[in-house]
């Protein structure tokens, strides 16, 4: 009873908060970048909370349930990222836009949106699916009468509504109360868990050593096609360059970073730690469920459902983060752009709206396609990380980089993973044992990097005002004085 209560509590919390935002919403920027209000104590937790969700606590929980705490190598992708991210949160909130590929179309040219856009849509849409699967995931260990698949639905359509509601406004501070509850219940978890598994050396006792060592059972090239695509998707993250666009400010911007690599350090270690002492104790068919499965056996009634309740929520959470994203890009930088560039406020409202319907639908679709959540995680960050990675930190650190070099590497990136998955590769060519221990990210990321080199220095060097709003501090007049003397492509 306890677990539908919490359940019940969390779900009025969310639409609370979701129906209060959206009566703020009344033009695209308040959509789309919340009007550019968020203060760095919001950023910090929707920050937080839009990275941490099935990918850490269901995939993370299954390779930890395999590997061990070997499975740290997965977050520790996100970790380096981060080190990245601090030296260029400010200047991306200094550009002040509200995509990705508007970065990309003032970087380089209208190609490059539109490439990155599909990539976007993409990985996007797969990482919202298997949240909706996650959720279901969920709900059935609560309701065990209710199917996964069900849930499934069930999840989908109360992610779809919420989404549709406030756009960023919603997404931020939805993430805020989210971000809090679920970092200070698995902090507490952890004690509580080692009480009722017999302590830490019962934990030793009942799993394999090498669990408990830094490479686990992995190779090297296992360990980075785990760390690879989580480094990749993080400094190329769209959602994450979306709420820079949303902050207060540069400095709120940094300040957000900061707090981000301390929370995302703490809590994903935790994260792992539950996993690997739940496993110690609980066995499942199905890994992915361990750290679900974990709150719900193995902790008291109600610091299990807190925590079960938190990992529901984050998994809200991170749906409508990316969610939002791909409905972002195809109304900013397809509508608005190509469309109906004349659209009144309202008309771009609801054209907003029902993109969230369509691709939550699209996604719900991908959902049947892999039964693996920590597959389906690696797939979608390599699609991301290995297409328009590459091009975005062209962007911010090499002058050199042209349009064609940058179309170049979004193309192949995007090719290269999506055939090595869909044709199964790996499978296909077990007798050549290189490519049976080549995961997708390897030959996508080292053919779009080498497409964007290869192709920059073949090709004429961009003029210096495609560079210098990245580079150079404005003289008195900020970032967007700045952009509106080299480009008007992209602005509303």
């Amino acid at each position: 009873m306890i677990y539908v209560v919490v359940i019940c509590v969390i779900v009025a919390m969310l639409l609370a908060t979701a129906v209060l935002r959206s009566l703020r919403v009344h033009s695209q920027a308040d959509f789309l970048v919340a009007g550019r209000s968020l203060r760095w104590p919001v950023l910090i937790f929707t920050l937080l909370s839009s990275w941490i969700g099935a990918g850490s606590l269901f995939a993370g929980g299954e390779n930890a349930y395999r590997n061990g705490f070997a499975a740290l190598w997965q977050p520790a992708g996100g970790w380096c990222g981060l080190i990245v991210i601090a030296w260029i949160a400010g200047r991306a909130r200094r550009f002040a836009q509200f995509t990705v590929p508007d970065l990309l179309e003032t970087r380089y040219n209208t190609a490059a949106r539109v490439f990155a856009t599909v990539a976007i849509v993409i990985s996007y849409t797969m990482i919202t699916s298997y949240q909706f699967k996650a959720g279901g995931d969920v709900l059935h260990l609560i309701f065990p009468s209710l199917e996964k698949t069900t849930g499934m639905y069930i999840i989908a359509g109360f992610v779809i509504a919420f989404t549709a509601l406030a756009g960023m406004g919603s997404v931020a501070y939805l993430d805020l109360i989210i971000g809090s509850l679920v970092t200070v219940i698995a902090i507490v978890a952890v004690p509580l868990l080692l009480t009722n598994v017999g302590g830490w050396a019962a934990v030793k006792q009942a799993l394999p050593p090498d669990h408990f060592t830094f490479m686990g059972p992995l190779t090297l090239a296992q360990a980075m096609g785990f760390l690879l695509p989580t480094f990749l998707l993080l400094i190329g993250n769209q959602g994450m360059y979306q709420k820079f666009f949303s902050a207060r400010s540069e400095r709120d911007a940094k300040l957000a970073v900061a707090g981000w690599i301390v929370g995302t350090t703490i809590l994903e270690t935790v994260i792992i730690t539950i996993a690997v002492v739940g496993s110690s104790k609980f066995h499942t068919p199905n890994p992915r469920e361990i750290i679900p499965m974990t709150a719900r056996l193995g902790l008291p009634a109600v610091a299990g459902a807190i925590l079960l309740g938190g990992i529901f929520a984050k998994v809200i959470s991170t749906a409508n983060n990316f969610l939002f994203s791909p409905a972002s890009n195809l109304i900013h930088d397809v509508y608005k752009r190509f469309i109906n560039p004349s659209a009144s406020e309202r008309r771009t409202l609801v054209v907003s709206r029902a993109l969230v319907v369509g691709l939550g639908i699209f996604a719900l679709v991908q959902g049947a396609y892999f039964e693996s959540i920590l597959k389906a995680a690696l797939y979608a960050y390599t699609v991301y990380g290995a297409a328009v990675t590459p091009a975005i930190m062209a962007v911010f650190f090499w002058k050199r980089a042209t349009a064609a070099g940058a179309v170049t590497s979004i193309i192949l990136g995007t090719m290269i993973t999506v055939v090595w998955d869909a044709f199964e590769i790996q499978v296909r060519f077990q007798e050549y044992g290189w490519i049976r221990s080549m995961d997708a990210v390897y030959p996508a990321l080292a053919v779009s990097v080498a497409g964007l080199i290869a192709v920059s220095l073949l090709s004429a060097p961009p003029p210096r005002e495609k560079w210098a709003v990245f580079f150079e501090e404005p003289a008195g007049g900020g970032g967007q004085a700045a952009l509106s003397t080299t480009s008007s492509r992209g602005r509303l």
